[in-house]
This record gives C-alpha cells, sequence and structure tokens, in this order.
C-alpha cells in the first residue's frame, strides 16, 4: 500500500473511533430534550435558577398537569425568551413550559443547541401535529428533566405542524430527522408525556432505580408526586 493509501486508512480508522466515542458518550444531548446525535454533543447540566425559572425533575406534578392553550400569543415572548436562556445554559435543545413548572401549550428549541446560532431559534404557541409520516425512526433520547438517564425513543420520520408565534401569526411548518424529533419530544411534554412512557421494558428496567431514587426525593411543599 502506497505512503497516501496508509495515511488515509489512519485517518478513516480515527474518525471511526471518534464516532464510536461520541456515540457511547454519557452526554447526551438534552431538550425537556433530548435525542442523542452525533455531533456537537455536550452533557446536560443543571444549571439551577436562571431567568426566574429553574427546571422541574420528574415526579414533579407540573409535568403530568394538562396544558393551557395561550390566548395571547404576545403574552408567550417574555416566558419564551426566558426559556430559551434556562435551555442553553443547561446545555439542551429544547424546552416545554411544563418543565419550568407551567402549564401553557408553549415551546421552544434550537435544533444546534447554540445561543450564538440564535437564528436558528424556533418558538412556538399552542403547536399542533396536522400530519405525520408512517415511516419511524428509533434513536436515543434523554431529557432536562430525567437527569443522568436516556433511552430508545420511537419518533415519526416527519411531521407536519401547524402553531402560531409570539406575534400572533400562523405558523406551519415540515420538520424531518433531528428536527422532527425535538418536536415530537417538546410535544409529548405539552400533552403530559414524557420520555420514559415510550421506553421498551429493557430500557425502563434500566432507568427505574433512578426513577425511584427521584421519587423518593421528591419534596415540593406538600406536593404530590406525579408518576
Amino acid at each position: 500500500m502506497c505512503l497516501s493509501g496508509v495515511v488515509l486508512s489512519l485517518f478513516m480508522m480515527i474518525l471511526r473511533a471518534r464516532g464510536l466515542l461520541l456515540m457511547s458518550s454519557k452526554g447526551v444531548r438534552r431538550s425537556g430534550a433530548i435525542p442523542l446525535r452525533s455531533q456537537a454533543i455536550e452533557e446536560e447540566i443543571d444549571p439551577g435558577r436562571i431567568a426566574g425559572l429553574e427546571i422541574v425533575k420528574y415526579p414533579h406534578p407540573a409535568l403530568r398537569a394538562q396544558n393551557e392553550e395561550i390566548s395571547d400569543p404576545k403574552s408567550a415572548a417574555p416566558l419564551a425568551k426566558r426559556m430559551l436562556q434556562l435551555m442553553y445554559e443547561a446545555n439542551g435543545v429544547g424546552l416545554a413550559a411544563p418543565q419550568v413548572g407551567i402549564n401553557l401549550r408553549l415551546m421552544v428549541f434550537n435544533p444546534e443547541g447554540k445561543k450564538e446560532r440564535w437564528l436558528d431559534e424556533v418558538v412556538l404557541v399552542n403547536p399542533k401535529i396536522v400530519e405525520k409520516s408512517d415511516g419511524v425512526d428509533r434513536d436515543i433520547e434523554g431529557c432536562l428533566s430525567f437527569p443522568d438517564m436516556n433511552g430508545t425513543v420511537e419518533r415519526h420520520k416527519w411531521i407536519k405542524v401547524e402553531a402560531l408565534s409570539p406575534k400572533g401569526k400562523t405558523i406551519k411548518k415540515k420538520y424531518t430527522g433531528w428536527t422532527a424529533r425535538i418536536f415530537q419530544h417538546e410535544f409529548d411534554h405539552l400533552d403530559g408525556t414524557v420520555y420514559i412512557d415510550r421506553l421498551n421494558q429493557e430500557d425502563r428496567a434500566t432507568v427505574q432505580p433512578k426513577l425511584n431514587a427521584l421519587v423518593n426525593a421528591f419534596s415540593h411543599d406538600g406536593l404530590e408526586p406525579a408518576l
């Protein structure tokens, strides 16, 4: 084999090794959210209280409560801005209002997960899915409300959604792949569904000890845990 061939082979081996490292990393990028992606993966953190908000953890009842539609989309803009601040500090890619203890149908996300890429920010008021693919993908997801846990979740490959912007304008979008997965994860939160509800039996058994620990440690001024 010529020298250039040797160099190329070594380069490919390094790339493959790096890919394996990323896929086996504990740092699953989270959204309220979120799924594993083999690029720019950072480990999620709990930043505490940011912009007057903090991420509630399972089994906080806000994660299972009914979420009300927002009658005045413009009123959601300040909250959405604060949610984005908190999301970035937590190294997340998405966040839904119930995850900060506010039961409204509001979500924010940025598929890039970087505040420097603010043009990629998405704020959706009263979103709904109007069409979805028959085909599905399976990938690893984590959630900021479920620290240090992840598991394989099945999602539709693409979805068509309708929502309102904080200015009250109608939004119609088709999301695919990574962005579709982020949306579906956050949309689940608006329906009181959390990612562990979608785990298979094996993955659920794996995270159950950590879930039990969260339940045992739960204490919020007399609030009853919502499993």
